[in-house]
């Protein structure tokens, strides 16, 4: 996870055992109070209230998304409006990099009211294209170059509302342990879970893994089934899929390779979020509670993701189990073939 060090699919010794018995505190997650807002900065500056909050049209997907978990939601599209378009818009990065359409969101602001009302048009009817996303790379830490895809600012804004209404079901669903990507959540939460976990539990070995190119290996196929869990509403099924076919575009050249979401897309996180809640959350849990002879505790950060352990055993059962798990679904974690060889003891 990072912040923590190496993710690498290792598992390392932690210190001796805690006895505690109390329960372990990686589910709850406070809200964080918002910044107060500066009410001389420009409308472009300036976020709208969310549109959803003014409504109780999203309300009326969330509270039964709660009380139901098994409702697929079949009438989702309508919710994209021309005023959450507007928020959506609104919310966007002012200042974010153009996609290959080149216009800004100042250059958008200009006539935008027009332009949303004719956006809102062109998805109702079916009419809205996706565009190819611009691939540019950025720099990690350790010398190699990240691939990202730049939607184009109308994609931006689709994309923006789409997830509005698809959080108002996912949220529900989402375990407590899922940290990543996710409204008043954070990395440093994340790491705050992980610390009580450990100490409060008897974890004396941890496996700290991330997954392997994961954004760009994500099973389209199984990604669908999963959003169809929910969403029964196939219009809003072929909008996502759009985006996720509609390729990338590096100098003059367009490739999509048949698999996975843009990094860097608006939307992405919450698919990357979707995927991962069936292949690994909805799994580790009954995994661990059939399986472990000791404590198991979990904790993860989109594709990064932390299981501690009592015993060595479960340990080498667990990412024995984990190889398994993500290669039924296309995926890899890191170093995977050698993780066994770094399993060691103080």
């Amino acid at each position: 996870m990072n912040g923590r060090g190496k993710s690498d699919g290792s598992i390392v010794p932690m210190s001796p055992a805690n006895n505690g018995d109390a329960e372990s505190s990686t589910e709850p997650a406070e809200g964080r109070v918002p910044a107060r807002r500066n009410t001389k900065q420009s409308n472009l500056d300036r976020t709208p209230k969310p549109a959803h909050r003014r409504s109780r049209g999203l309300y009326g997907v969330r509270e039964p998304a709660q009380k139901r978990r098994k409702l697929k939601f079949t009438n989702l599209l309508h919710h994209i409006s021309v005023e959450l378009l507007t928020s959506s818009f609104y919310q966007l990065k002012k200042k974010a990099a153009v996609g290959i359409d080149r216009v800004s969101c100042h250059e958008y602001e200009q006539d935008h009211e027009d332009r949303i009302v004719d956006l809102h048009g062109r998805i109702h009817r079916g009419a809205f294209r996706a565009t190819p996303s611009k691939r540019v790379y950025i720099e990690k830490a350790d010398g190699r170059k990240r691939p990202l895809g730049i939607p184009s600012l109308e994609d931006k804004i689709v994309q923006q509302a789409a997830r509005t209404v698809l959080q108002c079901i996912d949220e529900e669903d989402f375990v407590g342990f899922s940290y990543g990507f996710r409204p008043h959540r954070s990395q440093h939460q994340a790491l705050d879970a992980l610390y009580v976990a450990i100490t409060e539990k008897r974890v004396n070995w941890i496996l700290d893994a991330d997954i392997e190119g994961f954004f760009d290996n994500i099973d389209r196929d199984w990604l669908v089934r999963f959003i169809e869990h929910r969403v029964g509403d196939k219009r809003l099924v072929r909008l996502i899929l759009k985006w996720l076919k509609a390729g990338t575009v590096e100098g003059t050249d367009w490739s999509d390779n048949g698999k996975g979401t843009p990094q860097g897309a608006v939307v992405s996180p919450l698919l990357a979020n979707v995927f991962l809640h069936y292949v690994f959350d909805l799994w580790i849990d009954p995994w661990r509670k059939q399986h472990a002879k000791g404590d198991c505790i979990a904790v993860r950060y989109a594709d990064d993701f932390v299981i501690g352990f009592e015993h060595e055993a479960d340990a080498r059962a667990c990412l024995e189990a984990l190889g398994g798990r993500l290669g039924k679904f296309g995926l890899t974690s890191s170093s995977e073939e050698n993780s066994l060889d770094r399993v060691w003891s103080r």
